[in-house]
């Protein structure tokens, strides 16, 4: 394949291009996430499978289980076992080197199950939200609910490395959750539409949202948004930290990848054409230095 490479000289010396693209579903993509080795990458959406790409080899495994629309799917960190949320009210656990079915199935929420996340240390301990604000912490090694809570029906995201903190979406309000007590920390407001993606910063400091309307940072021990950019008519998406830089932003809209520097210039992001369709999930992976991307046109593409 071709690489494109698109400088950017109002972000300094980052750089950026396609290094990698696969096609292999026929519906939208919804939702990826990396291995902590950056070895693998989990995709799904639409078509109910989930997509394991071996990007050292290029091989890519399916697995199915689930009866609707795949939401999100997160790997365990250190680990080749997974999970995904489904509108089919249940969340699955997979492994990696055998994907075919799921060995784990977790039932009891009453409505679509929107997102989950792995806590970084607590072994085996995953939230997961639905469509009705419930915030659910499981047990994956017994599979036991343990604790469930009102505060997030769109994204949960645990603090990275420590894991103080839950994040969770709710609307367009973002609940900090203190992950012992369960009680609210922070409350981080000012979008005025709801909040389609959140992302930690990998030290955990920063926080960063996007709605339709704009995209946000935030600093965690403030409370409060240190930087935001307005989205005019690019209805933003989804959004990942660009490994190696600590608040620079990669955000996804229809079509388009945008970067975002703040400190260099806070109300100019550079785009590149990269979809044909709405970007609807971006991950990175600090350790390999590389962001992918889905999108409704089905394609999967990977940039450093």
């Amino acid at each position: 394949m071709d690489e494109v490479i698109a400088t950017f000289p109002n972000l300094g010396d980052i750089s950026f291009k396609e290094i990698g693209s696969l096609h292999a579903t026929k519906s939208k993509l919804l939702c990826c996430h990396f291995h902590s080795q950056g070895k693998l990458l989990a995709a799904a959406g639409h078509d109910t499978k989930v997509l394991i790409w071996d990007l050292d080899n290029y091989e890519v495994n399916c697995g199915e289980g689930h009866a609707h629309v795949i939401t999100d799917v997160r790997f365990k960190p250190n680990s080749t076992v997974f999970a995904t949320s489904s509108f089919d009210k249940t969340v699955m656990i997979w492994d990696a080197t055998k994907p075919s079915n799921p060995f784990q199935n977790l039932v009891g929420h009453g409505e679509h199950v929107m997102s989950i996340d792995f806590h970084p240390t607590k072994e085996g301990l995953l939230s997961s939200c639905d469509y009705n604000d419930e915030i659910r912490l499981w047990d994956v090694n017994t599979g036991d609910c343990k604790l469930s809570f009102k505060g997030g029906s769109g994204q949960v995201r645990f603090q990275p490395e420590l894991g103080n903190f839950l994040a969770s979406s709710t609307g367009n309000i973002i609940n900090i959750f203190d992950v012992e007590t369960n009680n609210i920390q922070k409350k981080l407001q000012g979008h005025t539409k709801k909040i389609r993606s959140i992302c930690w910063e990998m030290n955990g400091n920063f926080l960063a949202s996007v709605s339709e309307d704009s995209a946000r940072i935030w600093s965690i021990s403030e409370g409060k948004c240190i930087h935001e950019l307005y989205s005019g008519r690019n209805n933003f998406q989804s959004c990942t930290f660009r490994p190696g830089y600590s608040q620079v932003l990669v955000i996804g809209s229809d079509e388009l990848l945008q970067l975002w520097n703040p400190i260099f210039q806070s109300n100019i992001t550079t785009p590149y054409s990269a979809h044909s369709g709405i970007i609807s999930s971006l991950a990175n992976s600090p350790l390999k230095g590389i962001i992918a991307s889905v999108s409704h046109d089905q394609w999967i593409k990977i940039w450093q």
